[in-house]
């Protein structure tokens, strides 16, 4: 979400102190009025990871979403999908009428490896997994399959934070009460005001919660409370998907010193 303009404090933007002089690629590019995909993506990072190699530097790609970053390591091509605008309203017409469920357990029936690792509650990833099969008639897993049989262009490592449950969840619970001091609930009326129409931006955890409680629906006390528990079940996620990756070097991010880096960078040279 990171891509975003005027996404800042509930993505979590590097700010230019943070990033030290570095050149950060793929962020604050796409308006929030515009659909950006997993192919979108790739594309992108393509280019700016071809771009480093041409300048003799090593490309370090950070984030946390495991579909993006697998599209990258196993070289998985999405195919073009046109977008059907009356489709998508249709079903989040459904999602309206019917509650998400329903959605979710269609989507299980059609691909049911694909909806392992999308949350009950992912209604951007839901309805996409729906989309794909609609326009293609194969489904989002089949697609993936054909594409890994590509060789890797890369020589890559893989590389995962973690550390003990309880601190994962103590630092959650205290970054979320920062953007809410920082203006979250500012920036999401902003974004509302300035571009009226959010289709993929506002599915964001953060936003779409701070959206509930701004629409009434939610009171401000149980949207705080649901970012975090929304949160913290996104993070055990993303260390379910990194943890079926047999690569994935784990690190222990509340004991990392210099030499402990170095010493794990060497032993892989």
């Amino acid at each position: 979400m990171q891509i975003y303009q005027d996404m800042d404090i509930g993505s979590a933007k590097p700010t230019k102190e943070e990033m030290q002089g570095i050149k950060h690629y793929l962020l604050d590019f796409v308006s929030p009025k515009d659909r950006y995909s997993v192919a979108d993506y790739k594309k992108e990072a393509t280019s700016a990871i071809e771009e480093i190699i041409k300048k003799g530097k090593t490309p370090i790609v950070v984030g946390g979403t495991g579909l993006y970053i697998d599209s990258l390591i196993y070289n998985i091509d999405y195919p073009e999908i046109e977008f059907d605008e009356e489709y998508r309203k249709n079903l989040e017409k459904r999602v309206e009428q019917e509650g998400l469920k329903n959605l979710y357990d269609e989507a299980t029936k059609i691909d049911e490896e694909a909806m392992k690792r999308i949350s009950p509650n992912d209604q951007k990833r839901i309805l996409r997994v729906l989309e794909v099969y609609h326009q293609t008639g194969k489904t989002k897993t089949e697609q993936e399959i054909e594409s890994r049989k590509k060789e890797v262009p890369y020589d890559y490592y893989v590389f995962a934070l973690t550390m003990e449950r309880q601190i994962l969840y103590d630092r959650i619970n205290k970054r979320v009460d920062i953007m809410i001091e920082q203006g979250l609930i500012e920036e999401v009326q902003n974004i509302i005001a300035k571009y009226k129409e959010y289709p993929t931006a506002m599915q964001a955890l953060g936003y779409k919660e701070i959206k509930e409680y701004l629409d009434g629906k939610t009171t401000k006390e149980e949207a705080i409370e649901k970012i975090k528990q929304e949160t913290r079940r996104y993070a055990k996620r993303q260390l379910t998907w990194f943890r079926k990756n047999k690569q994935t070097i784990w690190l222990d991010a509340t004991n990392q010193k210099e030499e402990n880096i170095k010493r794990i960078l060497g032993e892989m040279n």
